[in-house]
C-alpha cells in the first residue's frame, strides 16, 4: 500500500479528533492511476472518504471494515459529468465562467448563476445580447483584456460577482489571505455550552440543509445515504440549477422557503427547532440575522476563502480557489493557468464536512454540548498543496561533473538496504574506452 494514501487519512482523522487505533480498519484497492494530477488530488479523494466512513462505521458501532476503491472514488469526485438527465449531458460551466486573458495575466469568472452572469456584465460594461450569446462572450473579453487581473476582481466583487485573478503560490503565500489561511487548522471543532443532544429517541437523525452548488451538498448527499433525514432549503426566486440539483440532492427532501417573509420565517424556525444538524454553506454573515443558534445543535459551516480575513466575507467556488491559490499555476502548462481534474476542494470538503459532523455526534452523545465545526475550500487547497506528501523529482536526480560536461539525471529505482546509491561512474566519451576489461 502507497504508504501517503495512510499517511491523508491518519492526519484527517487527528484533525477530526478520531481514535488512532480505527486506522487499520480502511483497506484501498481498485484501479491506480487515476485522477493523474501534478499536486496529490488522488490521496485527497481517498483520505477524505476513508475519514467520513471511519466517522460512519463509528458511529454506528460497526466492526467492519471501511472500503475505499479508487475507481469509486475518483468517479464519485467527478460525480456532475456523469451525470445524465433522460441522456442529455449536463453543461457544467455557462460560457462566462472561465478563463479570460487580462491586460496583465489571467482571470477566471463565475456566472453560473443568473444574478452572478448580470453582476459581472454590469462590472465589466458589457451589455447581454441573449440573441446572440457568442456576442456577449466576446465583448466581455475585449473589456476584461483592457484591464488589470486585480482590477476586474476588485470591480466584479464590488457590483456583486465572482472573479478572481491568477495567482502563483507565491503571490497568495504573501497575500493577506493567504496568510490567514496558513496560519490556522484545516478545520475547526468547537464544544458551545453544556446543552443535552437534541436527538430524539427513534427516528432519524434530521438535518436542515442549507448549502448550494457542491461541497455542502456532497456533504448532506452522504448523510442522506447514511440514513438521515435531510431537509434542503433554497430561496423561491433562486432554486439550485436543475442539473446541480439532479447530482447533488439524491436522498434528500428540497424545499422553497423565503425566509424575509414572516409566514415561511416561522416555518423555518419550527424546522430548526426539531432539527439535530444543521448545514450552512452560503457567504459568512449571509444567515446572521435569522438567528440559527439552538442548544444542542450540531452546526457545521462551510465557505470558500474562510470566515476571516479581508476576504472573510467574499462569496467564492472550488474553480475560483484554485485560481487565487496557485492551484491552477501549478497545474497549468507553462504560462497559461490550469485545473485539478476534478473539482477536488469541493468534492474533498463535502466528504471531510459530513465526518466533521459524524464526529461531533459522536462525542455529542457521549459529553454533551451544542457542537460548531468550521471548513473552508482554501483550507482544503491548502492542505492539498503544503500538507499532502507530493511526487518532488528533484528528491531522485543528481548532477555531477564527468567527461561529457555537467549531467543532470534520474537515479536508480533499484534500492536495498546496503545496496549502491548511485552509479560509480559517470557516462564517458562514446567509444572513446578502451576494449578490455578492467584489471583488479
Amino acid at each position: 500500500m502507497d504508504t501517503t494514501v495512510r499517511t491523508g487519512t491518519e492526519l484527517l482523522w487527528s484533525a477530526l479528533g478520531g481514535d488512532p487505533a480505527l486506522i487499520d480498519r480502511v483497506t484501498y484497492g481498485g484501479v491506480s492511476g487515476l485522477l493523474p494530477a501534478r499536486l496529490p488530488v488522488m490521496d485527497l479523494a481517498r483520505a477524505t472518504v476513508a475519514v467520513a466512513g471511519l466517522a460512519a462505521v463509528e458511529r454506528a458501532g460497526s466492526a467492519g471494515p471501511v472500503r475505499v476503491d479508487d475507481g469509486a472514488v475518483a468517479t464519485a469526485f467527478v460525480s456532475e459529468r456523469h451525470l445524465r438527465v433522460d441522456g442529455r449531458t449536463p453543461v457544467n460551466f455557462a460560457p462566462l465562467s472561465r478563463f479570460w486573458r487580462a491586460a496583465d495575466g489571467w482571470v477566471r469568472t463565475h456566472a453560473n448563476y443568473p444574478h452572478h452572469r448580470k453582476a459581472l456584465l454590469d462590472a465589466l460594461g458589457v451589455a447581454e445580447t441573449p440573441s446572440r450569446p457568442e456576442d456577449t462572450v466576446a465583448a466581455a473579453g475585449a473589456a476584461i483584456a483592457e484591464r488589470g487581473a486585480v482590477e476586474v476582481e476588485t470591480a466584479v466583487y464590488a457590483a456583486g460577482g465572482l472573479a478572481v485573478a491568477l495567482r502563483t503560490p507565491g503571490d497568495w503565500a504573501a497575500h493577506e489571505q493567504g496568510r490567514e489561511v496558513a496560519a490556522r487548522p484545516l478545520l475547526t471543532r468547537e464544544r458551545l455550552d453544556e446543552a443535552a443532544p437534541r436527538r430524539r429517541s427513534g427516528g432519524p437523525l434530521r438535518v436542515l440543509d442549507l448549502t448550494r452548488v457542491i461541497a455542502g451538498p456532497v456533504a448532506t448527499r452522504t448523510l442522506a445515504l447514511l440514513g438521515a433525514d435531510v431537509l434542503r432549503i433554497d430561496p423561491p426566486g433562486n432554486p439550485e440549477l436543475p442539473d446541480q440539483h439532479a447530482d447533488t440532492d439524491v436522498g434528500k427532501r428540497t424545499a422553497a422557503l423565503d425566509l424575509d417573509s414572516p409566514s415561511d420565517r416561522r416555518t423555518f424556525g419550527e424546522l430548526l427547532d426539531a432539527a439535530d444538524v444543521l448545514v450552512t454553506g452560503y457567504r459568512p454573515g449571509a444567515l446572521d440575522r435569522f438567528e440559527l443558534h439552538r442548544p444542542g445543535l450540531v452546526t457545521a459551516r462551510l465557505s470558500a476563502w474562510g470566515d476571516y480575513g479581508p476576504w472573510g466575507e467574499r462569496r467564492g467556488f472550488d474553480s475560483l480557489v484554485q485560481v487565487a491559490t496557485g492551484i491552477a499555476a501549478v497545474e497549468g502548462p507553462a504560462a497559461e493557468p490550469g485545473a485539478l481534474p476534478a473539482q477536488a476542494l469541493d468534492h474533498g470538503t463535502g466528504y471531510l464536512l459530513a465526518a466533521a459532523v459524524l464526529r461531533s455526534l459522536t462525542e455529542q452523545d457521549r459529553d454533551g454540548g451544542s457542537r460548531l465545526v468550521r471548513l473552508a475550500l482554501a483550507q482544503t487547497g491548502h492542505w492539498l498543496t503544503h500538507t499532502l506528501p507530493r511526487h518532488e523529482p528533484e528528491r531522485y536526480v543528481r548532477e555531477s561533473d564527468g567527461p561529457l560536461g555537467r549531467l543532470r539525471y534520474a537515479l536508480s529505482p533499484v534500492s536495498y538496504e546496503g545496496g549502491p546509491a548511485d552509479w560509480s561512474r559517470p557516462p564517458g566519451v562514446a567509444g572513446a574506452d578502451a576494449p578490455a576489461w578492467l584489471t583488479a
